[in-house]
């Protein structure tokens, strides 16, 4: 990854979809690789570049534990993703908003049912 802003890095990281199954099977606690691999029909190198990337950005951490190397998720960088989409997200809600106020002026009107 070039030297770019976090939030870039992590949009960047996830925006491939076994990255993003990556991410939510760790949701559910920690894995190995080996588990991490198992519902891909992908090499265990290539999840290990995938894991890289992650792991690069941010969003996961690999532990040690005798010669497991347990991956986990690290939900600092989702959470800089969620606080910027918040804003987009008061927009659309805004607008559904006076959306809805606009159809029921309408239907007080008699204009639709």
């Amino acid at each position: 990854m070039s030297a770019r802003d976090p939030l870039s890095t992590t949009l960047s990281a996830l925006a491939d979809p076994t990255r993003r199954a990556i991410i939510a099977r760790l949701a559910g606690g920690h894995a190995t690789v080996n588990e991490i691999a198992e519902p891909f029909d992908i090499s265990l190198p290539a999840v290990s570049r995938h894991l890289k990337v992650l792991e690069s950005a941010g969003l996961i951490s690999r532990g040690r534990d005798a010669q497991w190397r347990p991956c986990a998720l690290e939900p600092g960088p989702l959470k800089d993703v969620d606080d910027w989409l918040e804003r987009y997200r008061r927009f659309w809600t805004d607008a559904f908003d006076r959306m809805d106020d606009y159809i029921a002026e309408l239907k007080e009107k008699g204009e639709i049912e």
